[in-house]
């Protein structure tokens, strides 16, 4: 990349900033690419951005770091976005003028924040945002921050004490702080600001010459100035449709509550946000902000389809929680099988260059919330932004655990040496991440790379689709079949590169077995953990609900899925030998969590008799909540039976509607059949619905605790009132003769 377009790239930066033009708010969103990039163009100067080094990697080589320190009771201080060992690392490395340490460094000296002579501005109130009455004035804490945090890392690495003193007296000055205000804006302050603040402050704990009072007085400050703001967001979202709110706005919120937690000794405050990173309802949670995942492992973010510029921050959001809590040995970067490298390498391909000028492509789904922005295609908006994000991403990734990680590996070269506050321009965008992510992340280049792994498979319509993680230094790709767990396998498919997936298509109806080895510079690794894939339809629950007595129902599949009767469910007569009686107010059934949480086709068939017409009542709903859920509703607003899948609510939902009504008090048997893309819905077995653009399927929902028969996931729709009988799930999809012989 040229200086010329690096600088370019950094102007477009500005799209995702916070500042009064750019709120993140949908309803708020107002200026210009043209008009900020223009705006900024003047502070990028040679003397604070120097070429990048050609050189990504270190050529020190050290073994593997795999698994966090241990969690333990008590907190790790320093313990937010860097350690001791850290420090001792990035001291050791400027001494001995080690690039690209030594390059990080000199970007950190040069940024006029990290100067004895900057004058910081406290204030007892921050507005953000237009409440009708205060001026903007957030952007004196975010320099301000800038500041503590650059001083703070100059002291720890160079020892110099000056930079210390210059730190916490930027500290003790903002202790005062008592309000953040304007309109909603000012949550972003609470998040962006919070975790930044934090970080600077856990620096600044191990300094002796900060008096233990005034260091009490900052944490109060972080309690009920920041904490407050970001817990109440989190739980209300200022009283909103929870995906009304973009991904970012509880991303900050997130990292703020899990750094004040850590710098205020506060185990409930750190689990909070570790909860809400696994579990979240917002877009923020790590299922929804990576929202599709492709083949390959390339996992589309949730502002894709908004601007690469929030796209970006995203995963300057998400690294520092990850690593915030990897310090404290919680694993938020392997969760869900490194869900958020997957999202990171989505988002780093779709901002580089392939050749030319012109963007590597990624695959895109349409996206759409409670506003109904209907994002039907990738926006093209701030396409290849450069953001301080990337040297944290790529070092853990590579050179702690070994797996390869090639397109944030190459924004990160790309963005080497990363600045910090001041060096991408003076608008809020370029303060939303701390930065010197070259000087504090760099590691040594790992000795070796990890073997394949996270190797999963998919089946649907006859063939597999496999995806895995690969290996540091790996050239290409092997995969192989065998037809018994544990091996022999044959070699079915070699020279695999880049994308890392593989179609295996042809196969009869059976059971598989695949594993996957990388060619590496000492030879064939070690084989991936091996995977499972089932092409042959097998049913995977059978209650016959013939039992008549217990609050079991039994499964005659041998799959061990046997369901629970709750409340109002009682035994009845049913349409063949025994039924279960649902009472419309209380009853339901509960099957066991994660029945389909390997199921790409399916067909769910059963018979039901309809006492009172009722709108949403379910036949079942298999979910987690009113984000992610799978459901057949006997009536929709129109009056007919709708099946809908969504891994985002109501406005995500993806249907397939009957075009005749659900007759009430006589037996009807219904059926619900996903074959790809296809999806088909049959009342007693005739097709009077059907969708060809069925994107989700049932693995997608994750891992699902409430998986209902006769009972919603929303709490205010009506319960089933009726009878329910021969309730089947198969893995695959029936035909309709099969589906028409299930009556």
């Amino acid at each position: 990349m040229t200086r010329r377009n690096f600088i370019s790239s950094l102007g477009a930066l500005f799209l995702a900033g916070c500042g009064s033009g750019d709120n993140f708010d949908t309803t708020t969103t107002s200026t210009s690419v043209g008009s900020l990039a223009t705006a900024i163009t003047p502070a990028l100067t040679p003397t604070l951005i120097p070429t990048p080094t050609s050189t990504p990697i270190p050529p020190e080589a050290t073994p593997p770091e795999t698994t966090p320190p241990p969690a333990s009771t008590a907190f790790v201080h320093p313990g937010l976005l860097h350690t001791q060992a850290d420090f001792d690392r990035m001291s050791q490395k400027v001494k001995a003028s080690a690039a690209p340490w030594i390059d990080g460094w000199n970007i950190l000296i040069a940024n006029s924040h990290a100067s004895l002579n900057y004058n910081p501005r406290p204030q007892t109130a921050i507005y953000r945002g237009n409440d009708g009455v205060h001026g903007q004035n957030y952007p004196l804490l975010y320099q301000d921050i800038a500041a503590a945090y650059a001083c703070a890392l100059r002291w720890k690495i160079s020892g110099d004490e000056l930079y210390a003193k210059k730190a916490v007296a930027i500290l003790n000055d903002w202790s005062k702080l008592t309000l953040i205000g304007g309109d909603t804006n000012g949550d972003l302050v609470a998040g962006l600001q919070g975790y930044q603040f934090a970080n600077a402050a856990e620096i600044m704990r191990s300094y002796s010459g900060w008096a233990a009072a005034d260091l009490a007085a900052f944490q109060d400050m972080m309690r009920t100035v920041f904490y407050r703001i970001n817990h109440d967001f989190l739980i209300r979202h200022n009283g909103t449709e929870v995906t009304h709110y973009w991904a970012n706005w509880d991303l900050c919120n997130m990292a703020s509550i899990m750094a004040i937690g850590v710098l205020c000794d506060d185990h409930s405050m750190f689990n909070e946000a570790v909860d809400y990173f696994k579990n979240g309802a917002g877009n923020g949670a790590v299922s929804q902000a990576v929202y599709y995942m492709h083949p390959g492992y390339l996992g589309q973010w949730q502002e894709t389809g908004r601007d690469q510029g929030h796209n970006t921050l995203g995963i300057a959001l998400m690294g520092p929680i990850c690593e915030m809590a990897w310090n404290q040995g919680v694993d938020l970067y392997g969760y869900d099988n490194n869900r958020f490298l997957a999202g990171a390498e989505y988002v780093a391909k779709a901002n580089l260059i392939e050749s030319g000028s012109t963007f590597y492509t990624v695959p895109y789904i349409p996206y759409n919330n409670i506003d109904h922005v209907n994002q039907t295609a990738f926006s093209t908006s701030g396409q290849g932004i450069g953001r301080p994000a990337w040297a944290l991403v790529y070092n853990h990734y590579v050179n702690r655990k070994g797996l390869a990680a090639p397109y944030s590996r190459k924004f990160a070269a790309q963005m080497q040496p990363e600045g910090g506050g001041g060096n991408y321009g003076p608008n809020s965008g370029g303060y939303d991440q701390l930065g010197y992510g070259t000087l504090t992340c760099a590691r040594d280049a790992i000795a070796s790379g990890a073997a394949p792994s996270g190797l999963t498979a998919i089946a649907s319509q006859g063939q597999v689709e496999l995806s895995w993680w690969g290996s540091a230094y790996a050239s290409s790709y092997s995969v192989k079949r065998g037809t018994v767990a544990g091996g022999p396998y044959a070699t079915i498919a070699t020279s695999i590169s880049d994308l890392l997936t593989y179609t295996d298509s042809g196969l009869a109806a059976g059971t598989y077995y695949y594993v996957v080895t990388a060619q590496t510079p000492s030879g064939a690794s070690a084989v991936s953990n091996e995977t499972t894939a089932i092409t042959a339809v097998q049913l995977l629950a059978y209650l016959a609900l013939d039992d008549g007595s217990g609050t079991t129902a039994a499964d005659s599949s041998g799959q061990g899925h046997a369901a629970t009767l709750v409340n109002g469910a009682i035994w009845a007569t049913g349409k063949k030998g025994g039924a279960v009686s649902l009472n419309g107010s209380n009853g339901y059934l509960s099957l066991p969590a994660d029945i389909v949480a390997d199921v790409a086709d399916v067909t769910i068939a059963t018979w039901v008799y309809w006492n009172a017409s009722s709108k949403w009542a379910r036949v079942f709903d298999f979910g987690t909540g009113t984000g992610h859920y799978m459901m057949l509703t006997a009536r929709n607003n129109n009056g007919f039976p709708r099946f809908a899948i969504t891994a985002n609510g109501t406005s995500g939902e993806q249907g397939i509607d009957s075009n005749t009504a659900l007759p009430i008090g006589q037996w009807t048997h219904i059926a619900v059949t996903l074959s790809g893309n296809v999806g088909t819905l049959y009342v007693n077995g005739n097709a009077v619905g059907s969708n060809n653009a069925m994107v989700l399927a049932p693995f997608r929902l994750g891992s699902t605790s409430q998986n209902w028969i006769g009972r919603s996931q929303f709490a205010n729709d009506p319960y089933f009132n009726g009878l329910i009988d021969e309730f089947r799930i198969y893995r695959g999809a029936l035909s309709a003769t099969q589906v028409a012989a299930l009556m």
